[in-house]
């Protein structure tokens, strides 16, 4: 909790700052713009922490963006295959992915980055291949479906502005993901075999299958993040869409308070991690004084101060029960 209440006093800080800077901020189209964007990455987000919770990483989900974000408007535009067969087409890659992911890491003890890094050039390769390259969109058509992306909410006393469904649908993934976590025995497996594989394993704990969920949420959770980004943009280029998406969430779900280490995180500070992560991108864009091409170097810095501080309290917190110990 206490890790949730940093991020969240941070994030009210970057806020204020970013205002004070620039007036634009506070405008109704910038707020709509940033719950989109908050939305949209932070599926993605609560989907990684889930593996990362088990101390996995995974590396491929920008290409599994990509690859539903363009394999969607591919089957429906060039194959002409039926809306619902294609709707289940993406989510059975997007599942079927996380399962491989999950039998490659329990069964033959690959290690998650090998495996997932694997992923990142092979789901990008397929993009690319059965597009031939192309950009692919929707067009004029599928309007209905592109609502899931490009619909408002209105909300009540303000004129002129909406709560974007992205962000809406988010929140409901955030609570589900919480109640899975917080509320169930299955939460707690992934939390107790996170902090300690063999411990968990021993007292009974089926760690292959927790393991393979993990990632098979994960992964689902990237395939419905790619459908909803795709449907938003209404194109995607296969060369690029999705790029460095693995590093937003990753980022998001560290800076939220999950441990790379494992066995440690909540929903909520990674919904409050994503926001962070979106309003420092809004400030580069924003503020004149800052330069436009250093987010990623931004980026860099948040994964490498999460993992900093976590090793230090980590440190601490050991120190202090020795020196308990020690006095008893």
């Amino acid at each position: 909790m206490k890790k949730v209440i940093g991020i969240f006093c941070l994030l009210l800080v970057v806020c204020v700052a970013t205002a004070m800077m620039s007036d634009q901020f506070l405008t109704k189209y910038n707020i709509e713009n940033l719950l989109r964007r908050t939305g949209l990455f932070g599926i993605l987000s609560v989907g990684v922490a889930f593996v990362i919770i088990t101390s996995g990483i995974d590396l491929s989900i920008g290409s599994v963006v990509c690859l539903v974000g363009v394999g969607l408007p591919w089957m429906l535009t060039v194959l002409k295959v039926p809306l619902g067969l294609a709707l289940l087409t993406v989510f059975g890659v997007s599942l079927g992915i996380g399962w491989a992911h999950g039998l490659l890491v329990t069964k033959l003890r690959i290690q998650p980055f090998v495996v997932t890094l694997c992923g990142l050039l092979i789901y990008r390769g397929l993009a690319r291949g059965i597009t031939r390259d192309q950009t692919m969109g929707f067009g004029n058509d599928f309007k209905a479906l592109r609502w899931l992306a490009t619909e408002k909410i209105s909300a009540p006393g303000i004129e002129g502005f909406g709560v974007p469904l992205p962000f809406i649908l988010m929140i409901g993934v955030a609570i589900l993901a919480a109640i899975l976590l917080n509320q169930t025995v299955h939460g707690r497996y992934l939390l107790a075999l996170g902090r300690n594989e063999d411990a968990a394993r021993y007292s009974g704990i089926n760690t292959h299958r927790m393991i393979i969920m993990a990632y098979v949420i994960c992964a689902a959770m990237a395939g419905f993040g790619g459908m909803l980004f795709v449907l938003d943009v209404n194109s995607a280029q296969p060369a690029d869409f999705g790029n460095f998406y693995e590093l937003y969430a990753i980022a998001a779900a560290v800076l939220g308070g999950c441990s790379l280490r494992g066995g440690q995180g909540t929903i909520l500070g990674v919904i409050l991690g994503t926001a962070l992560m979106q309003v420092l991108r809004t400030m580069i864009t924003l503020v004149d004084a800052l330069p436009k091409n250093i987010e990623y170097a931004i980026i860099g810095a948040v994964i490498l101060g999460g993992v900093a501080t976590d090793e230090l309290v980590k440190r601490y917190v050991a120190q202090r029960k020795a020196a308990k110990q020690l006095q008893a």
